[in-house]
Parts: C-alpha cells; sequence; structure tokens
C-alpha cells in the first residue's frame, strides 16, 4: 500500500468515526436517560414547540447511526471488514443519519402559510 492522499483522507475518515460515534451515543443518551429534548428535531437551531413526540425518532436514529459505526470501527480493528466496504458503510451512515434528522426536523416544524385579508396585507396587519 502507497501512502498517498486517498490513504491519508481514509484514515482522516477512520479517525473521524471515534468523535462522531462519541456525540451520537452522547445525544442519545442525553434523550432517551436525561430526557433532554433541546437537540430534538432542530430547525435553525430552535427545537420544536413541542419535541417529546419526536425525541423517540431522534434517539432511534441517533442510536442506530451510533450503533452502525461502531461496527465499523469493530470490523476494521479486527481486519474483518474490507476497505472499501468498510468506506462505503460509514459514508452512507453518515449521509442517511444526516438525511434522517433532516426529515424528522421538517415533520417537528411545519410549514405554517399566513393568511392575507382582502386588503393585500397580512391579518395581523388589519387590526392596526
Amino acid at each position: 500500500m502507497v501512502f498517498d492522499v486517498s490513504v491519508a483522507l481514509n484514515l482522516i475518515l477512520f479517525i473521524a468515526l471515534f468523535p462522531i460515534t462519541f456525540f451520537w451515543l452522547r445525544r442519545a443518551w442525553r434523550i432517551v436517560v436525561k430526557r433532554d429534548f433541546s437537540e430534538v428535531a432542530l430547525k435553525r437551531g430552535e427545537p420544536p414547540a413541542n419535541p417529546a413526540p419526536y425525541a423517540p425518532f431522534a434517539a432511534a436514529i441517533n442510536m442506530v447511526g451510533a450503533g452502525v459505526i461502531l461496527f465499523v470501527i469493530y470490523g476494521v480493528v479486527v481486519h474483518q471488514v474490507e476497505f472499501d466496504t468498510w468506506t462505503a458503510i460509514a459514508g452512507s451512515t453518515i449521509w442517511m443519519k444526516f438525511i434522517a434528522d433532516f426529515i424528522l426536523s421538517r415533520q417537528a416544524h411545519p410549514i405554517v402559510i399566513k393568511k392575507r385579508n382582502k386588503a393585500g396585507g397580512t391579518a395581523g396587519e388589519a387590526g392596526k
């Protein structure tokens, strides 16, 4: 194996799996054990008005993602997972976790369309 740019980037990916797993497990711990819903379904850094219904889904997303990454780390350390396989699993897991968090945040923050009155302004402006 020749040490080149691709090997260096994959080594960085492998090293980055450790803090990624730590943060995902910590987030799941906060949601499940400490009942802290401040990081559930964030949209622009703000949790929804009632994050409790979305907490089990956020915890599951984080625990599944962290579990898959732990499996990848274990497989790489004991040489059971091939190079192409672990990079594909790790990359796909990271992307799918981001996509699942995005979908959950959009479900928790519904789009509210403000109704306009007949004069063309918003409904709140009519009483001013």
